[in-house]
């Protein structure tokens, strides 16, 4: 069995069976777990190549698993179910190191738009990406500014190499969310904002210069400030 495509759903099996058809459907290998020690320990032992969290059924405690698995160097694709799609959801995944959301109940193009997006990347062309001391790795996925490796979330990676391919170009939020999220901008949602804040946080350390610039009342610019 291909690793790359198994994915572990830790939530309950109402949810997890229609998915687990539809995942099956189309060419992955769906494990489901309906207890969170025994799902942790699963994981462990398949090493699958997607995570999907149920918020709900673990209350605080996929805090921890998610955590945990950052803080030990995994960048494994995590998704949380959520009830609501709200700013404070969109936050609180970032936060906990998730890199995605889906939204109960059940969407089946949502949950496979998401399979797509981190299971099957585009192939990249082997170069990387430079705009002063900043380096983007293409194909090892790695950010390194001033010689430090930075550990990105794959979202904020997708975020970052989005400014470096358009440097110098003011991108409106609305372009943002269509080519880094995949869907139509949706209105007063502050994501965005959210996540160039965390992406600010983790590429200017120790008073480096600040690369992303805010343009007022229309969106965001790669360049020297």
């Amino acid at each position: 069995m291909n690793n790359n495509y198994r994915v572990l759903l830790i939530t309950e099996e109402n949810f997890a069976q229609t998915a687990i058809i539809d995942l099956q459907q189309a060419g992955y290998f769906p494990v489901i777990e309906s207890d969170v020690t025994l799902g942790f320990k699963k994981f462990q032992a398949l090493e699958p190549a997607m995570l999907i969290l149920d918020k709900l059924l673990f209350a605080k405690e996929e805090i921890n698993i998610c955590r945990q698995l950052r803080n030990q160097g995994s960048r494994i694709p995590i998704l949380l179910l959520v009830d609501e799609e709200t700013v404070k959801e969109r936050v609180f995944c970032l936060e906990i190191g998730a890199d995605d959301y889906l939204l109960k109940p059940y969407n089946k193009e949502r949950l496979l738009n998401l399979a797509r997006l981190y299971l099957e990347p585009a192939e990249e062309p082997k170069e990387q990406l430079r705009f002063q001391d900043l380096v983007l790795d293409l194909t090892t996925r790695q950010v390194i500014r001033n010689d430090k490796t930075i550990d990105l979330t794959m979202k904020e990676f997708e975020l970052l190499k989005y400014f470096m391919t358009n440097s110098a170009k003011v991108l409106t939020r609305e372009e943002i969310l269509e080519n880094v999220w995949g869907y139509d901008y949706r209105g007063a949602s502050n994501v965005i904002e959210v996540y160039i804040r965390y992406l600010r946080l983790k590429i200017e350390l120790k008073g480096q210069k600040r690369l992303i610039q805010t343009v007022r009342g229309v969106g965001y610019v790669l360049k020297e400030p």
